[in-house]
């Protein structure tokens, strides 16, 4: 009785050894990607880390814009963010996040 598979039995371990190299080939350099730990500070966030007192006056202000019904992400907050703080809207939105998950959570 013949086999019904396309490939005959000497060549199918060649075929699963190239496909394990394959995986392993793949895998290390995603492995190494992985075990490296981020070298890039932000001086952007770095000036929330060092200046506390920046952080909290920043919660105020979001705080202030949720009690009236704005969101911290609102392009209201955004924009205030950015004029306060001399920065581009990507960065203020960056930054509103960032100072939000640190400091002040309690802010929607």
């Amino acid at each position: 009785m013949r086999s019904t598979r396309s490939q005959p039995r000497a060549q199918r371990p060649a075929s699963r050894q190239l496909r394990t190299l394959l995986a392993v080939a793949l895998a290390i350099p995603a492995a190494g990607m992985v075990a490296l730990p981020a070298r890039a500070n932000s001086p952007l966030l770095d000036s929330v880390k060092q200046n506390p007192q920046l952080a909290r006056s920043l919660c105020n202000d979001l705080k202030a814009l949720n009690a009236q019904g704005l969101s911290a992400t609102s392009p209201q907050a955004v924009a205030m963010v950015a004029s306060r703080q001399g920065l581009n809207k990507t960065d203020a939105e960056i930054l509103t996040t960032y100072v939000v998950g640190l400091h002040c959570p309690e802010v929607r």
